[in-house]
């Protein structure tokens, strides 16, 4: 049915528990400063709005709590390669070495460790964002190609089927990103492009499988946040209750932010794990197939921008350094 454990992938999650509860606090914290700046921006609109009518004060909330959503959209936004970086890099590097077999110090030395492995994979943060970026773009055309022979099938009703199919893939990209970095930090590739490219390929030769590992992982991880949105409605309308104004619709913004926070904080992670599990078995003992690369090289040119980086970081002295900056 699929080609991971799941008591594994659990088990890994126990043993990378500093990682698990660092990515809860970051995550809710999120969570936490979207609550609060929706609810002061609307006390702020409602305030606002004493001056005119009720119709005025209504819609004063209302922008009032959408602006102050959005301030902190525009934060994480900025804080994006951060956010990659420190807390799902980070933690692919402990993953990587506990699905190797190898051994982590204990408590928080495990995010200092960490730290360390990532700098020497990928230098600054905007080089593993710049990567990240080129891996999910291929990943899309792997994908789109996949979504093209689909509709050349003969199958009745196959325009809906094909946009559930499409929604799944869409997801699965984002579990399957990260494993792709992972397969360099695995590597120990001091080129990070060429790593990438690598790993892609070896992707792509497998990609039936994985996609089929991702959807079971995609099903499994929104189903658990569907559940986790709809036990969150209860508290959600108390907060939307004491925001000024009752703005009814925030107690729904509310359980959704929460219920990403525990999916990026622990499904997200989870699904990563069975992924590594399932890609490493796929690709053992495998080379990158000149027909594959032939292939990507032709449908994607995001994957030909790679090649061309993993060029220049390997004949330019010091590589990777002066790499990082020509992907800024």
């Amino acid at each position: 049915m699929w080609d991971f454990s799941i008591r594994r992938a659990l088990g890994l999650m126990l043993k990378t528990l500093p990682f698990i509860i660092f990515r809860l606090m970051v995550y809710f914290g999120v969570a936490l400063a979207y609550v609060l700046m929706t609810g002061i921006g609307a006390g702020v609109g409602w305030g606002i709005g004493g001056f005119g009518e009720e119709g005025f004060r209504a819609a004063s909330t209302f922008w009032g709590g959408l602006i102050g959503f959005g301030i902190v959209g525009a934060i994480m936004y900025a804080l994006r390669e951060y956010l990659l970086y420190v807390v799902k890099a980070g933690h692919i590097a402990v993953l990587v070495e506990l699905i190797d077999g190898g051994s982590l110090p204990e408590g928080r030395g495990q995010l200092q460790h960490a730290s360390g492995v990532i700098r020497e994979r990928f230098g600054q943060a905007s080089l593993l964002f710049a990567v990240d970026q080129l891996i999910k773009g291929v990943l899309r055309s792997i994908t789109g190609m996949f979504r093209t022979l689909f509709r050349l099938l003969p199958i009745p009703g196959a325009q809906t089927l094909l946009r559930i199919v499409e929604g799944f893939l869409r997801m699965a990209v984002g579990f399957i990103d990260e494993v792709i970095l992972a397969y360099c930090i695995r590597t120990r590739a001091d080129n990070a492009w060429e790593a990438s490219r690598e790993s892609l390929v070896l992707y792509g030769q497998n990609a039936r499988p994985m996609l089929k590992n991702a959807a079971w992982l995609t099903l499994f991880v929104y189903g658990l946040a569907f559940i986790i949105f709809l036990v969150m409605l209860a508290p959600a309308a108390l907060v939307a209750y004491l925001i000024p104004g009752g703005w009814s619709a925030t107690g729904v913004v509310v359980a959704l932010v929460f219920a990403w926070s525990v999916k990026a904080a622990l499904l997200e992670p989870f699904a990563v794990a069975c992924m590594m599990q399932a890609y490493f078995k796929a690709i053992e003992g495998q080379q990158p197939d000149p027909e594959w690369e032939a292939r990507l090289d032709g449908m994607s040119s995001k994957f030909r921008r790679l090649k061309e980086k993993a060029v220049e970081a390997t004949s330019i002295p010091g590589g990777r350094k002066e790499a990082s900056s020509a992907a800024s």
